[in-house]
């Protein structure tokens, strides 16, 4: 592999300034701080912050933030390319050029119900069980010891290892008596294409309707959503986070470590909610919400990266 990076850049779209080794030809996709002088790396940083990272950097190529141009020049060697997103520019660069396995393979100690519909070039990990009338689109990833029942899952989509997809929620009704009896369950979790779900998440079936994860939505690590929860597109859960029964969200939303949102509430589109956050409350689009119970903390917020979570514009 060797890649001609402002040409790559010149076919992806980007507008971009360019300085140094103008015959600078990559091999490898590395960090900043551990690259060498035929690895590209990427500083979405600005100021001081960005300039001690890339003034240290071994890299034959750094993408850098556009405000940097005219601040910091190259080492003998090394090109560097200025432009509005670098770190997207990288993802898509490495996308392009990494290695790609299209064959389908189903692990011999998979178990598939016999009604099962799975779509071409797909993978399935050793231990996973994928239960009956489940569909599987194109090309999509699932890993070991993942449990899909009464689902349906687009092209294109990852699930990690351990996630469980589509058992009974939790709800009850109570007896005067105090005992409980279990709300039946017999909606789907109707999964969209382009979906990633990292390792160890928990995704409940509808009640009476479905839960939904719409199309391009990417989850972290340990995340639960609860029965006839609306996730719209592109929206960024990260770990821990837990989304409670019949909430609905907008598009591009971005949940913080260990947050939390109410059941039955509406979220807005682009929504950016803090860390360890608490939210008990319908939120409007493009709000920016934080603490326990969540507040709106938007008029206190003045950093470009923290819009970009979202996707927003500022």
């Amino acid at each position: 592999m060797s890649i001609d990076i402002r040409q790559e850049l010149n076919n992806l779209g980007h507008s971009f300034e360019s300085q140094g080794g103008g015959g600078v030809h990559v091999t490898k996709f590395s960090s900043i701080a551990e690259a060498g002088s035929k690895d590209i790396s990427f500083c979405y940083y600005e100021g001081e912050k960005a300039t001690n990272f890339i003034s240290k950097s071994n890299a034959g190529v750094i993408l850098c933030k556009k405000s940097m141009s005219g601040k910091i020049s190259p080492k003998e060697g090394q090109q560097l390319c200025f432009l509005e997103n670098p770190r997207l520019a990288f993802v898509q660069l490495f996308q392009k050029y990494s290695n790609t396995n299209n064959t389908r393979q189903i692990s011999q100690h998979a178990l598939l119900h016999d009604s099962v519909k799975i779509g071409k070039n797909c993978t399935v990990g050793p231990y996973s069980l994928i239960e009956e009338d489940c569909i599987i689109g194109d090309n999509c990833i699932i890993g070991n010891r993942v449990t899909l029942k009464n689902c349906t899952v687009g092209d294109n989509c990852i699930i990690q290892t351990g996630t469980v997809i589509g058992e009974d929620g939790f709800a009850y009704e109570r007896f005067d008596s105090g005992n409980l009896i279990r709300f039946p369950h017999v909606g789907k979790v109707l999964i969209s294409d382009d979906v990633e779900i990292c390792a160890n998440c928990s995704i409940a079936r509808g009640s009476l309707s479905n839960t939904i994860i719409e199309k391009g939505t990417k989850l972290d690590a340990l995340v639960h959503i609860a029965h006839n929860v609306k996730i719209g597109r592109n929206c960024e859960l990260t770990a821990g986070t837990i989304i409670g029964g019949s909430t609905t969200t907008g598009n591009s939303i971005w949940t913080g470590l260990n947050s939390t949102l109410k059941d039955n509430i509406k979220i807005g589109d682009n929504v950016i909610v803090g860390a360890g956050a608490m939210v008990i409350r319908d939120v409007e689009n493009e709000d920016i919400v934080a603490g326990v119970p969540a507040k709106s903390i938007k008029s206190k917020i003045n950093t470009n990266l923290t819009f970009l979570m979202a996707g927003q514009k500022d």
